[in-house]
């Protein structure tokens, strides 16, 4: 029997970067504002301190910062012919728990999408014509364009402090930047990172080959910084723990070093940690939010009111909840009906090492969004006629520190164990770098996220059901895009170069991204989509769901600066239409 509540005007579930955006915005508004984070507290100066912090065995292959698998996990297949089985072993994907969220151990590589990455299907009938999209492939519009969100990247990149040099500021062509993104109102806050020695070979011959090589946009600051809030941030040390870490120089933006140290002090904002959702429950008429259901660290069970509900957590936690909720019609692949668990997608990845024998690289220094690269395969920044796939993605040296138990590249041949194998890691760590790629995934008809029928949690309900393989059109756009990082590979002047394609079906073992999108898709149209384009439930008003579960599909870009933009283009219309009036944003 749970425990009711005092209720609040705002209840937001998980706690990482869009909990403490939703927070930070609705207390300036005047509301009450509570937060269920189910992980654990954690703040940067005895949580991340630079003495413990850049401990490889804690964070990488023990896991302190990610999801107890054993507590909750997700079973997984390629097809519906497959069973699905559970991940017991982070690989694949590393979702994080605690205050922070995944936000804590990201690298901060912070993009905006393309203007057309936001208007996909419109945007390819209108160039290729509406035969160009295969028929099992869902792909639709954000319902949100370019423009309506560039106030609010330019306002994630200002509380963060963001490293970068502008390609496109106010329609004009910015030497040194990315002239393929779309046009922003005034510069990155803080000047592009200095670059290493790998990333900056990359930008030369990528610019040899014609190409258009850019800093990659960080936020692990090239320099000092006071964000809008007051909050100062430091300049990076390139100590290469940035990727699967947190940071202890203050230098890396996270939630905790951007917006709680203003966050925690205000009177109007309560945080209980170690609080699992369980359930969203409804009124009689099924139409509106009343409260949460969770549990404590102890077991016991609470419910909790409020007028206004958000979920905030990762993308894969809010598909759940959803389903478990009873919100939304659950998506059924054979119809092609429903749109919960409708449009998951991934990301597609490959690389290409590169070994030098007149070159030390020191692939050790580095940091999570420290590098050059190119964006002319990206999204439709080329001409896609008769190559038979759609979509793209961005490739470079992105060098985040080579951490020795994790990194050890060899050239083809090397014996996998042994002598050998040692003598060719020791010969060739610090003079090798790897290109890699970053490709967006169109979604598909047959792949999606529901509720196993099997496999159940410490509490009893069931897991969420992963069904996903990468499709003919994800393998094409890999395979095109890693030959064009080959070629600028080769015009490095390497001795040698290994092309890691990452052929055949996704395999869930070896690390690769953790953007998971989609599941909870945003659109114009309610058969379509779960949210509408201000991340609302169509048939929930008062609960809206951010994060990149709204994604239609998932582009070339790392999703964070987009996830972010989102949330305060929401938040804007929350406060300034939905406080007014409550009820539906946008009506059918």
């Amino acid at each position: 029997m749970s425990e009711k509540l005092p209720s609040v005007d705002v209840l937001v579930v998980g706690f990482g970067w869009t909990g403490a955006i939703v927070a930070q915005e609705l207390t300036d508004a005047g509301l009450n504002v509570l937060a269920l984070e189910r992980g654990k507290w954690r703040d940067t100066p005895t949580d991340f301190a630079p003495t413990f912090a850049q401990d490889e065995l804690r964070y990488m292959w023990r896991h302190a910062l990610f999801e107890n698998l054993a507590h909750n996990t997700l079973t997984i297949r390629n097809n519906t012919s497959q069973t699905a089985l559970p991940m017991r072993v982070m690989g694949s994907f590393l979702p994080g728990t605690g205050v922070g969220g995944s936000g804590v151990h990201w690298n901060g590589q912070t993009w905006r999408f393309l203007p057309s990455d936001l208007e996909v299907r419109s945007h390819v009938t209108r160039r290729y014509g509406a035969k160009a999209i295969p028929a099992d492939m869902t792909i639709q519009d954000f319902g949100v364009t370019y423009d309506d969100l560039e106030p609010h990247y330019d306002r994630f990149e200002y509380l963060c402090g963001t490293s970068g040099t502008a390609g496109n500021l106010n329609g004009q062509i910015q030497a040194g930047g990315n002239p393929f993104e779309g046009a922003r109102k005034r510069a990155y806050p803080t000047p592009a990172m200095r670059q290493a020695y790998a990333p900056t070979l990359f930008a030369e011959a990528a610019a040899k080959l014609g190409y258009h090589p850019f800093p990659q946009p960080s936020s692990n600051l090239s320099e000092a910084y006071t964000n809008p809030l007051g909050v100062q941030l430091g300049p990076c040390t390139y100590c290469g723990f940035c990727e699967k870490f947190g940071c202890g120089n203050y230098s890396k933006a996270t939630a905790q070093t951007t917006i709680l140290p203003v966050l925690m002090r205000k009177p109007n904002f309560t945080l209980r940690t170690e609080a699992e959702a369980l359930m969203i429950n409804r009124d009689s008429t099924g139409k509106r939010a009343v409260s949460v259901t969770y549990v404590d660290a102890q077991g016991r069970e609470f419910e909790q009111p409020a007028d206004l509900i958000f979920l905030g957590t990762y993308a894969l936690n809010n598909v759940r909840l959803l389903l478990l909720s009873g919100i939304g019609t659950p998506y059924d692949p054979r119809t092609g009906q429903g749109v919960v668990g409708r449009n998951y997608a991934y990301q597609r990845t490959s690389f290409v090492n590169a070994f030098f024998d007149d070159k030390i690289l020191n692939p050790f220094i580095g940091a999570g969004a420290h590098g050059m690269h190119i964006d002319d395969f990206n999204g439709d920044n080329f001409d896609h006629g008769g190559l038979g796939f759609l979509g793209g993605g961005y490739f470079g040296v992105l060098q985040t520190g080579a951490r020795p138990i994790e990194t050890h590249p060899v050239p083809e041949g090397t014996p996998t164990w042994g002598g050998a194998w040692k003598k060719a890691v020791a010969a060739n760590y610090l003079k090798t770098t790897t290109i890699s790629t970053h490709g967006g995934v169109m979604s598909h008809r047959g792949n999606y996220l529901d509720l196993d029928p099997t496999y159940r949690d410490v509490y009893g309900r069931p897991l969420l059901r992963m069904t996903f393989d990468y499709t003919d059109n994800e393998q094409k756009m890999a395979h095109y895009i890693t030959d064009r990082a080959a070629d600028v590979a080769r015009a490095m002047g390497p001795r040698e170069i290994k092309v890691v394609y990452r052929d055949g079906s996704w395999d869930v073992v070896p690390y690769q991204t953790t953007h998971n999108t989609g599941g909870a898709i945003m659109g114009a149209d309610p058969k379509t989509s779960m949210v509408n384009r201000y991340l609302q439930s169509w048939d929930v008003s008062n609960l809206f769901v951010m994060g990149a579960s709204a994604f239609p599909q998932n582009p070339g870009y790392n999703p964070t600066g987009t996830v972010a933009a989102l949330a305060y283009w929401s938040l804007k219309a929350v406060r300034e239409q939905y406080l007014k009036s409550p009820g539906p944003l946008v009506h059918t």
